[in-house]
């Protein structure tokens, strides 16, 4: 399995309701809608931010899994297309500056 972690923080006008509203009801249909579903897709949100919080620059880590890299790249390709909107929709609601991705090995 290849496994792809991200930190993707929100737009700091967002609130955090408004922020997992818009990734779970929009943004995730988007993208299934122009690439196939990876093996594994989920996002893990933290508290919202504030004094029940440990301080993080990020407000949610996006879990990927494919069965291959060959996979991986398709699949990235696909989704960052010219034309598909994902890059465009994220700029709605993600502050993309501060997006951090890796490729992890799984134990």
């Amino acid at each position: 399995m290849i496994t792809s972690i991200a930190l993707l923080r929100a737009r700091d006008e967002l609130s955090h309701t408004a922020f997992v509203d818009y990734y779970e009801k929009h943004h995730v249909p988007l993208v299934l809608s122009v690439a196939p579903a990876p093996a594994e897709y989920s996002r893990s949100y933290l508290p919202p931010r504030g004094e029940r919080r440990t301080p993080a620059d990020f407000d949610v880590v996006t879990r990927l899994g494919f069965h291959t890299a060959a996979e991986r790249e398709a699949w990235l390709a696909a989704v960052y297309a010219d034309g598909s909107g994902v890059a465009e929709d994220e700029a709605r609601f993600l502050d993309r500056a501060a997006t951090r991705s890796w490729i992890v090995t799984e134990r």
